[in-house]
């Protein structure tokens, strides 16, 4: 299985359980690999016979944008199943990371994998 990856995806969205976090938006960063197969694209040449990253992009940022999920966790999955579904990844890893928090560290966060890897 080949990979197409994103790194450092900077999100904004309202995530946290503390009322000082509900009380604004705040930037998140995502990392992802996502499974597929490169072959077709690779001898067409074609965008539209591979997975389109900033089409990626740009729905995770808007769906983020529109959240407000308490936990990475949900945010991470829910992410994680609308990639699977509208664009038919069949695995994928996602690493979600909360700057700050806890605020003595650099970050915190999550990965996640799902699918078959094949």
């Amino acid at each position: 299985m080949d990979m197409i990856f994103i790194r450092d995806l900077h999100i904004e969205t309202l995530i946290g359980v503390y009322p000082w976090e509900r009380q604004a938006r705040r930037s998140l960063l995502l990392d992802l690999e996502l499974g597929t197969d490169i072959r077709s694209a690779a001898a067409s040449d074609q965008l539209a016979d591979t997975l389109d990253y900033q089409a990626v992009a740009e729905r995770i940022a808007a769906f983020a944008a529109t959240s407000e999920f308490q936990l990475v966790e949900t945010l991470a999955e829910r992410i994680a199943e609308l990639l699977r579904q509208e664009f038919s990844v069949p695995w994928l890893r996602l690493t979600l990371h909360k700057p700050g928090v806890p605020s003595a560290a650099r970050e915190a966060g999550i990965v996640i994998e799902r699918g078959d890897r094949g």
